[in-house]
């Protein structure tokens, strides 16, 4: 019978595959598997797997509705696709199928989605753009890691088929970055800003002022940062943020969907300002610039006035520039401020937040004062914090004070993680990967009701961080572990499971160029990491 011309070139393809697989002794590559859907960080609610991948192709559109929010975010999702697939990849209201992202109502709370995918294209589905860009972000993980490269990969670009739904357990998932002990460019943020989106991360606590550098440009008071802000650990130049860079800050974070939380640290961590204003000072004396790491040894004069017109100038005009709910105002490690003193400056200050629009939020020494109502206190205490302190901060949560949970000794990012490590600090010990993530933020303080708890954040402190480099190497892996404790139901907390998904994101890491630590405790594969 005479063979079709299409039927003979593919068998001639076949024998050559079969020839070469003999004289090589290899079997020819399988077929291409798409990501399962329960392999993501933070693990999804629910995963349903079934029927067949969806295939991104050079025809795939990405579908919006007309709302400038949703068409941001399909923009976003644009940008990260097209230069490793080199598809076109229009952004567009009309046609049905490829990509598709539609806002309705529906049980997905602020942030939550369901990404549906079938061979006939994917949908996310949200009731807000925050839960849309979400979704995108677990696109992004069931895609193959190639996709985050900035040049064209061969794919093949396949999404398994099946449901996920998708809600977060706590509304506040965050990351602190001090840009005081050591200044961070806007360039420098921005890239952090970035990772933290594919991991669901909606707060950017911002440290700006401590004893080393000052770096919000304040107008009436410049000398704080063009004189506080001129150094930083180690003595090096410093710098600061002017009121454009922050705009900016601001309107990159939102546009991945973080809230950026400004943190004025006070009365104590003042170094920086006593330095840069005399008057400040209850002897009227500057101190000088203070380039070390020890802590406790700065307080603002609090039986002056003029300490509360500085108070209320910063206040102000940090407020203005920042469109989030919330302004943090430390309260931490006021060793030079009494009781008396501490309580007082509390009481004055907390009401001037409120006057400008904004909720408090404070390091958990706040709860030695009265804690205004609403405000948020953050816990930074260790396992052996002592049970007096542990039961002052629960009994303001059973009085209606929020807690946020950043135990030092799980998740202070800056925390080593052996002795052997390069980098970080080792003062509330050292911090492995299974530490930071196997604990829950529910359950993990005695006494306080569960609804009180409204998350988790992981501060990065930059005593010995000094680019991005350094941050992304203690960041990187405990970082989505946090995050998930944050997104992920506890029922859904298991290490053994959860190691197999963080070594999974290695490649990921690796194409988007970001340095990590290879943690024996983690099955990382053979080809990743560094």
């Amino acid at each position: 019978m005479r063979q079709h011309p299409r039927t003979l070139r593919l068998l001639g393809s076949l024998l050559l595959v079969a020839m070469t697989a003999s004289v090589t002794g290899a079997a020819p590559a399988p077929a291409a598997s798409p990501t399962p859907l329960d392999r993501v960080v933070p693990a999804p609610a629910s995963a349903d797997p079934g029927g067949s991948p969806y295939r991104i192709t050079r025809g795939t559109h990405i579908r919006v509705d007309g709302s400038r929010e949703t068409r941001g975010v399909g923009e976003y999702l644009a940008r990260i696709l097209r230069p490793s697939t080199g598809y076109r990849l229009p952004v567009t209201a009309q046609g049905a199928g490829g990509i598709r992202l539609r806002i309705a109502e529906g049980p997905f709370g602020a942030e939550g989605y369901r990404l549906d995918s079938g061979r006939g294209g994917v949908t996310i589905t949200a009731a807000r753009p925050a839960g849309l860009f979400h979704g995108v972000q677990t696109l992004r993980q069931l895609l193959p890691a190639g996709v985050e490269r900035d040049s064209v990969q061969p794919g093949p670009w396949l999404v398994a088929g099946g449901t996920i739904k998708d809600t977060p357990r706590y509304g506040w998932r965050g990351a602190m970055l001090d840009v005081s002990r050591h200044f961070f460019t806007v360039d420098q943020v921005k890239r952090y800003i970035d990772q933290l989106a594919l991991y669901k991360i909606n707060k950017l606590h911002l440290h700006l002022s401590d004893d080393q550098g000052w770096r919000i440009a304040v107008d009436s008071w410049p000398r704080l940062a063009t004189y506080g802000g001129s150094t930083q650990v180690g003595g090096g130049p410093g710098g600061f943020y002017t009121k454009a860079d922050y705009k900016e800050i601001v309107r990159y974070a939102g546009s991945r969907h973080l809230e950026v939380v400004p943190e004025i640290d006070m009365p104590g961590h003042t170094n920086a300002a006593l330095a840069s204003y005399a008057d400040l000072n209850c002897d009227g004396v500057a101190p000088p610039l203070y380039t070390g790491t020890e802590v406790g040894f700065s307080s603002l004069c609090v039986g002056k006035e003029i300490t509360y017109d500085f108070v209320d100038d910063v206040i102000r005009e940090l407020a203005a520039l920042t469109p989030g709910r919330y302004l943090h105002i430390g309260g931490d490690e006021a060793h030079s401020t009494s009781h008396e003193d501490y309580v007082t400056f509390m009481d004055r200050v907390q009401p001037v937040v409120a006057q400008y629009g904004k909720t408090v939020v404070g390091w958990h020494q706040l709860t030695g004062a009265t804690p205004a109502p609403g405000a948020l206190a953050q816990y930074w205490g260790l396992d052996g914090t002592s049970a007096e302190e542990k039961e002052r901060v629960a009994k303001a949560a059973r009085n209606g004070t929020g807690l946020i949970l950043s135990p030092a000794d799980r998740v202070y990012l800056d925390m080593k993680y052996t002795k052997e490590t390069p980098l970080g600090l080792s003062w509330a010990g050292y911090v492995e990967v299974r530490r930071s993530y196997d604990w829950d933020p529910g359950a993990y303080l005695p006494g306080v009701p569960g609804d009180a708890v409204r998350g988790v954040e992981a501060p990065m402190w930059s005593e010995t961080l000094e680019n991005s480099r350094h941050i992304e190497y203690m960041a990187f892996p405990r970082l989505p572990g946090v995050a998930e404790l944050g997104w992920s139901s506890a029922a859904s907390h298991d290490w053994e499971r959860y190691k197999v998904r963080l070594a999974a994101q290695a490649e990921r890491w690796d194409a988007l160029g970001i340095d990590y630590y290879r943690s024996p405790q983690v099955p990382w594969p053979a080809a990743g990491g560094r």
